[in-house]
């Protein structure tokens, strides 16, 4: 059965690092979610703006429909995406039938410290409270799994899977 997974959470969790992991473990192609954000968007948020709905929205429409590219040729994917709200999730489920999610998650000070030593990447620390302000988490009534960013990548990986039922 096709299915995709959106490795979620906010600026800093790790969401790349993780996707790509979990994404090399299955054998499956990964999608860097920022690579679809509109230049508008990344001048926002290099300036210091959080984005808003409307900021998301075409990127979101972007995304699901990569989701269906995808799942159009028959192929899983891994695709590293924020995803912090319901309806945003909701989006991405739109572009196939079985989207899933893993959630990386972590404490605030770890999130902070991630952001104040990342070089070269264009979200400012700044605005992780508006991230921590807008992320819903998982849903009970929502296919996916909760990972622990403090933990090893390698044990993130070994948890999705378990939690998703994709070992073995």
């Amino acid at each position: 059965m096709t299915q995709h997974l959106v490795v979620m959470g906010v600026s800093g969790a790790g969401k790349s690092t993780t996707g790509k992991a979990l994404a090399r473990h299955l054998g499956w192609p990964f999608v860097e979610g920022d690579s679809f954000h509109p230049a508008a968007n990344l001048a926002k948020m290099r300036a210091g703006i959080a984005l808003d709905d409307a900021d998301r929205a075409p990127w979101l429409r972007a995304l699901a429909a990569e989701i269906a590219r995808h799942q159009a040729q028959g192929q899983c994917s891994v695709l590293g995406c924020s995803a912090l709200k319901r309806a945003y999730r909701d989006m991405l489920r739109q572009g196939a039938p079985r989207v899933r999610f893993v959630h990386v998650h972590g404490s605030r000070a770890l999130l902070e410290s991630r952001l104040t030593h990342r070089e070269g990447h264009f979200f400012p620390a700044r605005l992780l409270d508006s991230q921590l302000a807008a992320l819903e988490p998982l849903a009970a009534d929502e296919d996916g799994a909760v990972v622990d960013m403090a933990l090893s990548v390698g044990e993130q990986v070994r948890q999705a899977l378990r939690r998703l039922a994709l070992e073995g």
